[in-house]
């Protein structure tokens, strides 16, 4: 499958602060790539190096097969920040405003992206006027004016209620699976992520601590029995030869995650209490992306 970005060993400075470290990073045709961290993380640099806003400090940035290609970042459409529209103007009049200034010679243009964002009926409305979720559509209207390839969106919910959240996340899923456009984009608000991305970076300080397919993360967060015992190996032990369980996995603090064996608690306290061993605890768990997620960076800043 084609690679439309490829970050390797980058790094980004500001003086002697470092914003980044070492970050490896690719992103398929086609994907819609969450980038996860909590602000400050380092999400906003990353975008920006890669719709050439910023340079890096160190590394190589490749585009569409291609290093520092200027070819390359014409087929990118990014909203990293929110654009400069005139409060005064409609919607339409800004969108025709930085056609001509960007020197987009397509007219239809505008009125395509009007109508794949759902704005036909606020396109002669004064900016001024717009709901925050339809300030954001124009804003995702004006990084589509291009016709990117790839688009490139900083915390594009941010701010957003759920209904606007929801419009948004279909609004791109539709781009996505219609025009098969590729996308990248940041948020801090997990919950919503799981809904829309099919691959995901975590984030932290700097560093991209995991990078995963949803269905690997979906793998890795399925609903598992948690089990402390005062003997864990013996525990596991008994587990595999007893009860020819395989699927499981031992936490640096000696629980134990058990997959695929939820309707299996009787037999397992049955089991443990046949070979005295004391139970802590034991209940059926499960992790969203933002429990994942937490439980990472609690690793990471523990390294």
């Amino acid at each position: 499958m084609e690679t439309i970005v490829n970050l390797t060993n980058i790094s980004k400075n500001y003086g002697k602060e470092k914003a980044l470290a070492t970050i490896n990073l690719s992103i398929s045709k086609g994907a819609i790539y969450g980038l996860v961290g909590q602000n400050g993380a380092g999400k906003s640099t990353i975008l920006r190096l890669i719709a050439g806003q910023s340079a890096p400090s160190s590394g190589n940035i490749q585009l569409f097969g291609t290093l520092n290609s200027a070819a390359a970042r014409r087929r990118i459409g990014s909203l990293i920040e929110q654009p400069a529209f005139f409060p005064n103007l409609s919607g339409y009049d800004n969108l025709e405003y930085y056609r001509i200034q960007r020197g987009i010679p397509e007219k239809e243009r505008v009125a395509d992206v009007i109508h794949d964002l759902g704005l036909s009926h606020y396109a002669d409305k004064k900016f001024q006027h717009y709901s925050i979720g339809n300030q954001q559509r124009l804003g995702i209207a004006l990084a589509l004016l291009s016709n990117p390839d790839f688009l490139i969106l900083d915390e594009p919910i941010n701010g957003l209620d759920p209904f606007g959240i929801a419009e948004i996340r279909r609004l791109l899923l539709n781009l996505n699976q219609r025009k098969h456009l590729t996308i990248l984009l940041s948020s801090h608000i997990l919950p919503e992520l799981e809904h829309l991305i099919n691959q995901v970076g975590f984030l932290h300080q700097g560093k991209l601590i995991e990078e995963l397919s949803m269905a690997e993360l979906q793998a890795k967060c399925q609903g598992h029995i948690e089990l402390k015992t005062t003997r864990p190996e013996e525990t596991l032990a008994i587990l595999e030869e007893k009860l020819n369980i395989s699927h499981y996995q031992l936490l640096p603090d000696k629980t134990i995650h058990i997959f695929k064996a939820q309707k299996w608690i009787p037999i397992i306290i049955k089991a443990l209490n046949d070979d005295q061993l004391q139970i802590l605890s034991i209940a059926e768990k499960s992790q969203t992306l933002e429990d994942y997620f937490l439980e990472m960076i609690g690793g990471a800043q523990n390294d």
